[in-house]
């Protein structure tokens, strides 16, 4: 399968074409985006369910969407998302969806992912919270 690489800056003129275009209303795009990337890193991921948050910690560092990533049961603390750029608000669309994706394929169910403290808006890192729906 072949893959191409997207820098930071390649990715955030991609939002901003998009945030020209359609506002904050292609927000919900990038969030769809980040699922269909996850799926597969959950499927591998769901092979050893006693590590499987460790396992996809290290496919988001491999594929290089973080720097450092932590999994608790309602909350993921982020450092060094490629999506960071200034903001007033938060920008880390495609990451909240994937780990909403890792969330619900490994509960099973529908969950709701918030990224309530971004790195964008000044904070030293990003902070989602995660509800069963």
């Amino acid at each position: 399968m072949r893959q191409v690489k997207l820098d930071q800056s390649e990715l955030r003129q991609i939002k901003e074409l998009y945030e020209g275009v359609m506002s904050h209303a292609c927000h919900g795009l990038f969030f769809k985006e980040g699922s269909v990337i996850a799926a597969p890193m959950a499927e591998e991921a769901l092979k050893d369910r006693a590590h499987y948050f460790e396992r996809a910690g290290h496919q988001l560092k491999e594929h290089g969407w973080v720097e450092e990533v932590t999994f608790a049961e309602h909350e993921v603390v982020v450092k060094g998302s490629i999506e960071v750029s200034p903001s007033d608000i938060p920008t880390c669309h495609r990451l909240r969806g994937m780990l909403r994706e890792f969330y619900e394929r490994f509960k099973g169910g529908r969950v709701k992912c918030t990224e309530e403290m971004c790195a964008s808006t000044g904070h030293p890192e990003c902070r989602f919270r995660v509800e069963e729906m």
